[in-house]
């Protein structure tokens, strides 16, 4: 294994081992019943670190959720078999139950359907979960989402940092998050893939980082750059004054997943 190959091995196992750290600082205060930043001061911090490099630690759910448009709902009122239908053909693996106002007031799924399912194929309904749960043992065809659906919901807020919206997610044992706003309304969803995804980023990703925010923050225009992501390791390739290529490799290398930068930057 050549002396780079093993420097960016290196560099993405202290960057795991930086994450779970975080993970364990974070439950360590919880623990200690230290408070936690109120909803207005996590906003306030969201405000204040759109205006500083982005980071590992920066990155927020609101960075890589998707709008809440393509996150189908279901009212507690709505039949079992119209989720049924919706989910198979959404590929939807959970719904947010929400009320008139948009508020998340619960989760149903695809778990819970199979579950129900099971119970009505049991020998004259009355399996061990029916006897568990008496609402199960209502006709599927009159059974709505209220009598299946987990309560309360999951959720982050947009503002919620990626490496504990992924904590949040390993603990409930969920794939996916439902996103609400301090009013506990929808405003989005996000994987657990998504979660790990941002938190170890490809190459393709930390190109993207480069050309759409460093170059445009520092006022280079990408017509004069060539950017190159290999395994983590950055080349910048074009002609820039000293002060810029100062400003740009330093910006580079402060990335999540950086593992080194090749400055063949010529001074103008």
């Amino acid at each position: 294994m050549s002396d780079r190959a093993q420097r960016t091995l290196q560099h993405r196992h202290e960057h795991m081992v930086r994450y779970l750290q975080a993970m364990a600082s974070h439950s360590a205060e919880a623990a200690r019943g230290e408070p936690l930043p109120t909803e207005w001061q996590q906003g306030e911090d969201a405000r204040r670190d759109a205006a500083r490099p982005r980071v590992l630690a920066d990155l927020r759910v609101s960075d890589i959720m998707r709008c809440p448009d393509a996150v189908p709902t279901v009212t507690a009122g709505t039949p079992l078999l119209d989720v049924a239908r919706t989910m198979a053909r959404r590929h939807a693996e959970a719904m947010p139950v929400t009320d008139d106002d948009r508020r998340v007031i619960g989760v149903v799924a695809e778990s819970d359907l199979l579950a129900r399912a099971a119970t009505l194929a049991g020998p004259k309904g009355d399996t061990g979960l029916a006897r568990l749960s008496p609402k199960a043992k209502v006709p599927v065809e009159k059974a709505t989402v209220a009598s299946l659906m987990s309560a309360p919901a999951v959720t982050v807020r947009p503002w919620t940092t990626v490496i504990e919206a992924a904590r949040t997610a390993a603990r409930a044992r969920v794939r996916q998050i439902f996103v609400t706003d301090h009013h506990d309304r929808l405003v989005g969803v996000v994987t657990r893939n998504e979660l790990l995804h941002a938190l170890v980023r490809d190459d393709s990703a930390i190109h993207d980082e480069i050309v759409d925010r460093v170059l445009r923050e520092l006022d280079i225009p990408s017509s004069r750059m060539r950017v190159r992501v290999r395994n983590g390791v950055v080349t910048l390739t074009g002609a820039l004054n000293a002060a810029r290529i100062a400003a740009l490799t330093e910006a580079v290398k402060r990335i999540a997943d950086v593992s080194e930068v090749d400055d063949l930057l010529t001074e103008i």
